[in-house]
């Protein structure tokens, strides 16, 4: 078995070893993984935090040792970045950008230095509710894990990862942990909604706020009206979601 950290801003997860083939995640800098399979050029993964499976550029990532990928699965509080824009001063000096929620531990098996704040972990269900407002008006992309691009999922995932609790990658996946509660006047800010399609299939997550808001990834990541029947837009008039399911999950 080899293994790998990404040391890298930003770096796509594709359903097929393509430039060109559909990106369904992305690794953060200081993600690290197991290599399922390696090729010339792609490598597919599985990813630590989630067990997301998919393809990586071999350009894009760094190897390391089985005794350092243990390493930093024995971290008890793993460290992520605490703002928008942080930098890292690699071992050349030069500067690399990266963005809220990557994993800093990895710094030091890289050779890094860091520079910025990190998120205390495991803060209160509260904290939730601030992190997720950092996200307001980032663009809907899927596969988007970023304050510059994200998708439902990924940003109900990293707000939670953020703040020290573990989510799967998909609405689907996430729908699966918890415990489900039966009305909405039963929630709390910081739960999960979820919403399904025409076939059942749950395809839409969001934060539950106070006084019978949302806040979720439709467009760009924005505040909504939640009720019984689902999610109402004001500017469109209309509700957007059907809501399945709520979820507690801490």
């Amino acid at each position: 078995m080899q293994y790998g950290i990404c040391h890298l801003s930003i770096v796509p997860i594709r359903i097929l070893p393509d430039d060109v083939d559909e990106m369904t995640s992305q690794l953060l800098y200081g993600e690290h993984f197991k290599i399922l399979e390696s090729r010339k050029r792609w490598s597919r993964i599985r990813v630590a935090f989630d067990g997301y499976e998919g393809w990586v550029s071999n350009k894009q990532f760094t190897f390391i040792t089985e005794d350092e990928y243990h390493q930093l699965e024995k971290q008890e509080k793993p460290q992520f970045s605490a703002d928008i824009i942080s930098h890292i001063s690699s071992s050349n000096s030069l500067l690399i950008p990266i963005v809220l929620g990557s994993s800093i531990d990895g710094s030091r098996i890289l050779e890094h230095t860091f520079e910025g704040d990190v998120t205390p972990n495991e803060n209160s269900k509260s904290n939730l509710i601030n992190t997720a407002l950092l996200y307001v008006n980032t663009p809907y992309l899927w596969g988007g894990k970023t304050p510059f691009g994200i998708d439902c999922s990924g940003f109900t995932q990293m707000v939670y990862k953020i703040n020290g609790y573990s989510l799967k990658r998909e609405a689907e996946q996430q729908s699966k942990q918890g415990e489900a509660l039966s009305f909405i006047e039963e929630s709390e800010p910081g739960d999960l909604a979820f919403f399904d399609n025409n076939e059942g299939i749950i395809d839409h997550v969001g934060i539950i706020l106070k006084d019978n808001y949302i806040i979720h990834a439709h467009g760009h990541v924005r505040i909504d009206r939640l009720d019984h029947t689902g999610i109402f837009n004001a500017h469109e008039k209309q509700y957007t979601h059907k809501l399945r399911v709520i979820k507690k999950v801490i």
